[in-house]
């Protein structure tokens, strides 16, 4: 290449970008030029993008724009693209119902639900004496619409929200239920549920029965209510039920585990960067004979306290395959009262084994 085709090389290139820089501020500024007929690519902050995206919807949309909507969904793909059915954002009013329900009370139709990577809404439990109970909707089935609004490709929390409301309303949810192959309607009344998580009575042998239904901020003091009433029955075994136990609290479980379990590490946690923390057991407990009953639908808090019994060698466990979530979940509240639900550790059995996904 002679010095004279360099020069009209550089020149045309420098003409090019001054016409793209000039197109991309009118597209900025104006909104005059189409972002598809942009002649060159030029890579932009996220920032920058959703400012460009906001004008465009401003000048353009036929509509009016839900702005509070658009940020929520937004914020909602931001977590839902990490691709963790436990990871998620939480606008204001979900955060409060999620707080109230962890509190163990709730406005709802008493079901635990869970959210599989495909964007299946799953019954997980179905509290005894509840609207759903009383309607006939059973662990496993499959949420298809909500008030007759189809939850395919729907967030969690959203769905939630549809299925919560008013004290005295009604609801209408739909599901599939694979046993049968059919698809199935209830419509139940929105009830004011206090959650109680303990259900417990003394067998023959003088064995004692505890059935833990989630790990709630009030599931320790109820736990405790039944232990001491068990004690004065001259308890000389124990049955602890998990089974449809989704899990909760894990501050709730270990409490409880300081009270069955032998001294040393009950679950540990490990984070992003390595760092290990322990949740360890004191010396004083009860010991007693124990068996500990789990299903398909025993999770999280659930499989922490079956996983430290049986590597504890403290209880028998009696039961099918738990559901293998070995996730351990924070709450990071924002300034404007959202949140954002965040998986920060995986939790590892005394023996060192993960559970999760197995």
């Amino acid at each position: 290449m002679d010095k004279k085709s360099f020069v009209k090389g550089i020149a045309a290139t420098i003409i090019v970008m001054a016409i793209g820089t000039i197109l991309w501020n009118t597209a900025i500024t104006k909104q005059l030029i189409p972002w598809h007929i942009l002649p060159v690519e030029i890579g932009m902050p996220i920032g920058a993008k959703v400012k460009l995206v906001e004008s465009f919807l401003e000048e353009y949309y036929v509509d009016e724009v839900d702005q509070e909507e658009v940020e929520k969904v937004m914020f909602q793909g931001m977590l839902a693209g990490v691709g963790d059915p436990y990871t998620y954002y939480l606008d204001k009013e979900a955060l409060d119902k999620s707080l109230q329900k962890n509190a163990g009370h709730y406005v709802g139709i008493g079901v635990e639900v869970y959210q599989e990577s495909n964007k299946d809404v799953i019954v997980f439990s179905v509290t005894e004496g509840n609207s759903a109970q009383q309607a006939g909707m059973l662990p496993g089935d499959v949420i298809t619409k909500v008030d007759g609004v189809s939850v395919e490709d729907m967030e969690l929390a959203d769905i939630i929200m549809l299925i919560q409301g008013e004290v005295g309303s009604s609801v209408a949810v739909e599901v599939y239920r694979d046993a049968q192959k059919e698809t199935l309607e209830f419509v139940m009344e929105r009830i004011e549920i206090i959650t109680k998580t303990i259900e417990w009575e003394i067998l023959e042998d003088k064995t004692g029965y505890i059935q833990l239904l989630g790990f709630k901020e009030n599931t320790y003091d109820q736990f405790m209510e039944a232990l001491e009433g068990l004690t004065a029955l001259e308890m000389k075994g124990l049955v602890i039920d998990l089974r449809n136990n989704p899990g909760g609290l894990v501050s709730s479980v270990y409490k409880i585990g300081e009270e069955l379990l032998p001294s040393g590490v009950m679950v540990s946690t490990i984070d992003k960067k390595g760092n290990e923390d322990q949740l360890v057991c004191d010396e004083a407990f009860l010991d007693i004979p124990m068996v500990v009953l789990v299903n398909g639908n025993s999770a999280s808090a659930s499989e922490i306290f079956a996983g430290a019994a049986q590597d504890k060698d403290a209880a028998i466990i009696v039961g099918t395959q738990t559901f293998g979530k070995g996730l351990v979940q924070r709450l990071f509240m924002l300034p404007d009262g959202s949140a954002l639900n965040i998986t920060i550790e995986k939790y590892f059995t005394p023996s060192g084994a993960s559970i999760h996904g197995t």
